[in-house]
Order: C-alpha cells, then structure tokens, then sequence
C-alpha cells in the first residue's frame, strides 16, 4: 500500500463576510482542492470536517448541496485544534487501508458570533471569572517580560514581522503593513497586549486538502507527511510555569521522532500566533531556541522571510485570520504551496521541509487543552 499523500490543496479568502455562510466558504476550497487534485467529488470516498463553533452536523451541511454520493462524513470538534485533527484521523484511516482517497476541510464563519472574544463554556470555572484567552495570553507576556527582562517592544515586533508577511497573501485578512508605534498605540485589550497584537475576533473562511495513497492526477507535486502528532493537555494539580509551552515541546518531541528530522532540519514553521506572545513561547517549545531567547531570534531577522527558519509566513493568525475550525488546515495548504514552489511572493527559497503547529484550550486546570503537529516534506 503506497503513502498518504497530499494531491490537492484548496482555500476561500479568509475575512468578514457576513453575507456568505460556512458552508459557501466550505464548498468553494473544497472545489478548489478537488480541481487541484484533477478529481471529482465522486472520487472521494470519505470526509473528514474540522469546526469548532458551527453548530449541528457542519460536514453535511457543507457537502448536502455539492451532489456527495452518501460517503461517510467525519465531524471532529477540538477547538482550533479540529481541522489539524480531522487532518491526523484521515491519514490515520488512509495508513489503515479504509479509504483511498479523502478530502479533508476546516471551516468557521464568525460574523455570526457578534464580535468579541471567542465564546467559551459559560460554566467553566476561568471563563465565569474572566479569565478568557486575552487575559490568559497577557499574564502569560507579562511573565516572561518579568523573567527575561524583555520590553513590549519585543512582543509589538512579532505582529510587525506576521503583518509584513500578510500583505504577500492574497487571502490574508489584514493586508497592510503596521509599525512597532502602531502596534504599541493600538487599543489596549489586556495589558500588555494592545489590539494588534491579538489575532482578529472576527474572521470567517475555509480550508481543504485532498488525501490519497492513489497515483496523483494534479498538477502540483504531491506533499509527503513525515509526522502527525496530536496530544491533550495534563490536568494541572501543582504550580505550573506560564511560559512554558508543555504541550507544544511534548508534542513537538514526538513528531521530530516520527519524522527523524530535528529544528535545524525545517525550511519553515506555521505556528498558533493568536497573541503575539504565543509566537515566542512556541520558538522556544519547537526547540528553536533555549528558554529566554526567543526575542533575540526574533530580533535577528531568523525568523522572517529571507531569514534562517521563516514563521508565519502566511501572515500567521495575526495577519491571514484565524476561523478556529479552519486553522490548523489553513496551515498545512501554505506548506504544501510552499513546498510545492507556488507560494508566490512568499515565497520561501528551497522549501524541503515544514511544520505546522496549532493548540487549542479554553477549559479550566488544562493550559492547552490540544495541540496538533505536522511535519511535511516536498
């Protein structure tokens, strides 16, 4: 039995559209991965849909009007982890010999929500007393400002980086170039996390990409997966260390063994930046730097375009947006372009290798409640 490969890769704008439904977002990146595979919706035998916050049946509701022959359709639901973990089941039935070829899409439409900070459980212990992911983002900044004697400064300077990098994506949310001053002169939301360092609340879109172990028919060259690595969160008893990424080192860990590749080894990262301290905390999880040094490896250029190991070049969640269910599949087709040689402007130079990187929390006593990894080569 021949290797999952990825054949075909596909994605809407991502932005506020008010006027459009998830389900349109979905079905026009699920067409676009199917013509970039050169299949037919009939050629799918299996669908796997990644959503956090669309409500009942969200994989039927996105495939009921495209004509599917009655194939099985797997909803999964972890947060803005679902669609790297819709990704992760699928290869996991492909290795398995249950399908031959499946189509995977994540999909989100938060215009509908009213704005805001994403809604979380109404029960759950932290969200009743405030503490939503700003406010759990900003204690986490201003630990590690306190402990490595950083300035704000330094967290403005990875929203100017994603930011830069965005106006190269032709569907990134927000397209324009911003300074260190904007950055830092924005409204503040929690301090010290100021408005344009949190990824927009309101943002709808979809993503798709097509698995098969079948010859490719497309015209991209097929995308390897050398590691998919999915970990839940530890329920916390003790005192715990904000700026440590647990669950991102540990998972990151097991994907590096999987793939028998280490950090020196990537072309470039895809990471969760949905506060411009996460960036940071995760540079240092994926083992790109030590603990503390982060800011200097922002600071050095390493990690922008042109640089040594890029991050985000998409524009990340701060720039291209971030639809939770859609995320962690978004990230993967800027891989596979990347990869492929088709990214354009953004383009990163002798891209062989790359990983994306997306968690997911919002439960009281788990830091991060899941986190996916997936290292991907050309």
């Amino acid at each position: 039995m021949s290797a999952p490969l990825i054949t075909g890769v596909g994605i809407s704008d991502f932005g506020r559209f008010p006027d459009l439904t998830e389900e349109a977002l979905a079905q026009a990146a699920i067409l676009a991965a199917l013509k970039d595979a050169g299949l037919g919706l009939r050629d799918v035998q299996a669908f796997y849909c990644g959503n956090a916050l669309g409500g009942h049946l969200p994989g039927q509701r996105a495939l009921r009007e495209l004509g599917t022959g009655g194939e099985a359709v797997y909803n999964i639901d972890n947060a803005c982890s679902s669609g790297a973990t819709a990704f992760h089941l699928a290869l996991q039935a492909l290795r398995a010999g249950q399908y031959e070829t499946v189509l995977v899409f994540g999909m989100d439409h938060l215009s509908g929500l009213g704005g805001g900070a994403l809604p979380l459980n109404g029960r759950d212990w932290n969200n009743r007393r405030g503490l939503i992911m700003p406010a759990l983002y900003a204690m986490r900044a201003k630990r590690y400002m306190h402990e490595h004697g950083i300035s704000a400064e330094a967290l403005a300077d990875v929203s100017v980086k994603n930011r830069r990098h965005g106006v190269h994506n032709p569907i990134a949310t927000f397209c324009r170039e911003v300074t260190r001053e904007e950055v830092l002169s924005s409204r503040m939301v929690a301090d010290p996390l100021t408005l344009l360092q949190c990824c927009p609340g309101v943002v709808d879109g979809a993503a798709a990409l097509v698995l098969s172990t079948r010859p490719a028919q497309g015209v991209g060259k097929p995308v390897r997966v050398l590691a998919s690595v999915v970990q839940s969160g530890l329920f916390e008893i003790h005192q715990v260390d904000m700026t440590e990424a647990e669950i991102t080192r540990r998972a990151a860990r097991l994907a590096y063994e999987q793939a028998g590749v280490g950090p020196r080894d990537l072309s470039l990262i895809e990471l969760h930046d949905a506060f411009t301290i996460s960036e940071l905390l995760y540079y240092e999880a994926l083992g790109l730097c030590e603990r503390g040094e982060a800011p200097r490896l922002l600071a050095s250029g390493a990690t922008a375009l042109g640089g040594r190991i890029p991050v985000n070049v998409s524009g990340g969640l701060l720039a291209k947006g971030h639809p939770p269910g859609a995320t962690g599949v978004a990230q993967i087709v800027e891989l596979c372009e990347q990869l492929q040689g088709r990214a354009g402007r953004r383009q990163v130079g002798g891209a062989r290798i790359g990983l994306s990187q997306v968690t997911g929390g919002g439960i009281w006593g788990v830091d991060h409640a899941a986190c996916s990894i997936h290292i991907l080569a050309a």
